[in-house]
């Protein structure tokens, strides 16, 4: 059976490969498909299309947006987006702006914890990268101020940190919102790991589908068998599309892999040949 990945991370946000050493990576996983789902960008789009153009593998474009809904952290996926569209890439440069904003405040308060860190060494450390708090807990650990990635999102860069800068972020309807109006297929990304409650999860889903989303992470790389039938539940009542994938981080996530998650992972093609026939018909009903 062929196997895909629709939820993948380079180093233009938070993972640790190139765009191209992702499709090299994917093609020796033997992966039909992965989709590129940077947070809140897409600049490592065209680099991994034009590379994978004449190989055995399809590179989707997509995007992972940062979403608030009552005080929690909601990650909604586009697949096939008009990633080049004017508007749509005004938006995200405003979204860098938020970013960079944040970024600057939160070099501040390190600052005056004695730490020598800028968000310009920060960015020239990771060149062409959306700074994330991965990025911080790199710096941190490498220039010795802590011993590894998880003391310093517990003592400098955790949400209840007081060094932290919360950013600006846009609603999942408006995530959703922004997806549909790039031609794309909205997902909604590993709900189960927002630990909302079956009900509340569920209303979510069910005002999400108001605002136009189309699928649900079925199949991702941490669910309990539980997981799985719980969010397969949810796509048949809001009839929603399925979607899987490892969210792969390179050395950011240990122990997770392109493709395979922590071992266990398999994405049918079959999910992406229904999203594909989707995007086809927003594309036409554009």
């Amino acid at each position: 059976m062929k196997q895909i990945d629709l939820h993948v991370h380079s180093n233009k946000s938070d993972g640790t490969y190139t765009p191209t050493a992702l499709v090299d990576y994917a093609l020796q996983k033997g992966l039909s498909a992965f989709a590129l789902t940077d947070h809140d960008t897409t600049d490592g789009l065209d680099d991994a299309i034009a590379y994978a153009e004449g190989k055995p593998i399809e590179v989707i474009p997509g995007i992972e947006f940062s979403s608030e809904n009552e005080g929690k952290d909601i990650h909604v996926v586009g697949l096939y987006i008009n990633y080049d569209a004017p508007a749509f890439q005004a938006r995200l440069q405003a979204f860098v702006d938020s970013r960079i904003n944040r970024n600057i405040k939160m070099c501040r308060n390190l600052q005056e914890a004695g730490i020598d860190i800028t968000f310009d060494k920060l960015c020239a450390e990771n060149p062409g990268a959306v700074i994330t708090r991965a990025h911080y807990a790199a710096y941190l650990t490498e220039h010795g101020y802590v011993t590894n990635r998880a003391e310093a999102f517990s003592k400098y860069v955790g949400d209840n940190c007081k060094y932290y800068v919360p950013r600006e972020k846009i609603t999942p309807a408006q995530a959703v919102e922004l997806i549909l109006q790039a031609g794309g297929i909205p997902i909604l990304a590993h709900p189960p790991l927002y630990h909302m409650g079956n009900e509340r999860l569920d209303a979510l889903v069910g005002v999400l589908k108001q605002a136009g989303l189309m699928g649900i992470e079925a199949i991702y790389s941490s669910y309990s068998n539980q997981d799985e039938r719980d969010m397969l539940r949810l796509a048949k009542k809001y009839n929603l599309l399925l979607s899987g994938g490892s969210d792969f981080h390179g050395d950011n996530k240990p122990g997770l892999d392109l493709g395979t998650g922590y071992g266990k992972l398999f994405v049918p093609y079959e999910f992406l040949e229904k999203i594909k026939e989707a995007a086809q018909g927003n594309k036409s009903a554009g």
